[in-house]
Formats: C-alpha cells, structure tokens, sequence
C-alpha cells in the first residue's frame, strides 16, 4: 500500500476537515467508537449478540465472516441506520466521542451526518449531475452559497479521487461514470457533509480490480484523516488496508485485535480456519 506521507504530497488530495464534535486536545471530534453489549433483532429474530468491541482513531477496521453472520448489520448499527428498518430493534450501547449514540436526546439525523456510510454499490443519484450527486447531503441544510457548494464538491471530489477524471464532466449525469467512479462519487458524497468516522459496507464487491485497487489506495490516504470501518469478504482485501480486524460468526464476535495477529496466529481456531480458507 502507498505509504500515508505520499498521500499527503500528492497535490490533487484536499480532504475536507471533520467537523468538531469531541475532544481530543484539538477541539476536533477523536472520532473514536465503543461498541457495549450491543444485540441487534430484525422482528423476533435476533441478529447480534452481545458485540463488545471498538473502533480506533484514524485507522482501518476491517469487519470480516461468512455470508449472514450480521457484518452489515453492525456497522449500520454505528450510525443508526440499523433502525430504519421496519421491525428492527437495538438494545446496548454505541459511545461516539464518549456520548451513546442511542440516547434519548441524541439527534440520529447528526449521527449519520457525522458518521457516514458508503454501501455495496454504488448509488449516485442517476440523472443527477456528477457536482450534485457529490454536494447532495449538503443542499439538506439549505444554508450554502452555489459558489460555497461548488468548493466543497471540488474538496470531495478530489478527497475521493476522483477530480481529475470528471473536472470536465461535472455537469454529465453521475450514472454515466464506470462503476469504479461511481463507488468514489458515492465517498465524494459521504465526505462532502465532513463526517468523522466513513463505514464502508463491501465497497469493492461490485468493482473490477483495477477499481478496487484505487478505492483501496483511497482507503489507506483516507485514514490520516478519518476513522475507517469496512466490511469485507476478501480475506487479502482486509489484509491490505486494515490496522484492525474482528472476525465475526453467527452475529457474535469471534475474536478482535491487529490485523497481523488475526491472520498469523489468532487465538480461536475458529478464525485460523476462516482465514485459511478451511471454513464450513
């Protein structure tokens, strides 16, 4: 992977700063998740169970099991999306800078504005112009200039990659981009609001290789800015762009630490398993 101070040189990368939401000695928001005792249900059935684990600051958690064992479920439970779906329930904990995401007196629209989600495909608005598709989440607010719009969908488009390859298409409907920029336009967009925390639910699944090996290098240029949760089901994938990994079975949590660890010498046999392919 492309060492984080090259992505700092490279000219075209001007990420838009996380708005402050925490403290962490800077009066930025450390953008920091502790998951506690978190169940999850859709209707009678439950699909987490008791999930106790964390995200750290500016580094990449990769989230990987088989098919079904709740990956997707958990990371939309981080944003409280999980409860967008009828019939869908939460008990426990999600700490964001400290505060339980699921309090009474907890804004869930400010939640996702902060903790934004990139899903499995990509999902521009169509005939939307590739500037609007980035800018989208921004207009919600009401309160921006089109020139103020213009410059941050110029920093999110180019926070994503994604600049130079459509500053002459800007206003070209977003569903005529390749599949590869329309992962990215959809990063464009979940940065544009400055999130802290980018969930990102099988970004590549949908993508060739050569796309999936840009939204990887954007994954390691994104962490020196923001705290990274992706799930994955290439084993090599997770490998490459994560710090942390947590091995999830049957919607509990397997085992969690150091992505080296969990793929050299984890201490459940279980994970060694999945992780080498003798899983089922």
């Amino acid at each position: 992977m492309r060492d984080r101070t090259e992505a700092e040189r490279r000219p075209d990368i001007h990420l838009p700063e996380p708005t402050p939401g925490g403290a962490n000695g800077d009066g930025r928001g450390a953008g920091g998740i502790e998951v506690s005792g978190l169940s999850a249900w859709f209707g009678p059935n439950q699909v987490l169970t008791d999930i106790n684990v964390g995200a750290e600051v500016k580094e990449v958690t990769a989230v990987i099991g088989p098919s079904g064992c709740g990956k997707s479920t958990l990371i939309r439970c981080l944003n409280r999306m999980h409860e967008e779906i009828r019939g869908a329930r939460v008990s426990g904990k999600v700490l964001f800078d400290g505060q339980d995401i699921y309090a009474s007196d907890v804004d869930a629209v400010d939640v996702r504005r902060r903790i934004g989600m990139v899903f499995q495909r990509p999902n521009p608005f169509p005939t939307m112009s590739v500037v609007d598709n980035a800018v989208a989440g921004l207009k919600l607010g009401g309160h921006l200039s089109k020139s103020e719009l213009r410059e941050r969908g110029e920093k999110a488009l180019r926070a994503a990659g994604l600049w130079e390859e459509v500053k002459d298409r800007l206003g070209e409907p977003g569903g005529k981009l390749s599949g590869g920029q329309q992962q990215r336009l959809c990063i464009a967009r979940a940065l544009a609001v400055q999130p802290e925390v980018l969930l990102m639910d099988e970004p590549c699944s949908s993508l060739d290789p050569a796309s999936t090996l840009r939204i990887e290098e954007l994954i390691d240029e994104l962490k020196a800015h923001y705290t990274l949760v992706i799930v994955t089901h290439n084993m090599q994938q997770a490998a490459r762009v994560a710090d942390w990994t947590m091995f999830m079975l049957l919607g509990e949590l397997v085992e969690f630490g150091p992505t080296s660890k969990i793929f050299t010498s984890p201490d459940d046999k279980r994970t060694e398993d999945y992780v080498e392919g003798r899983f089922g």
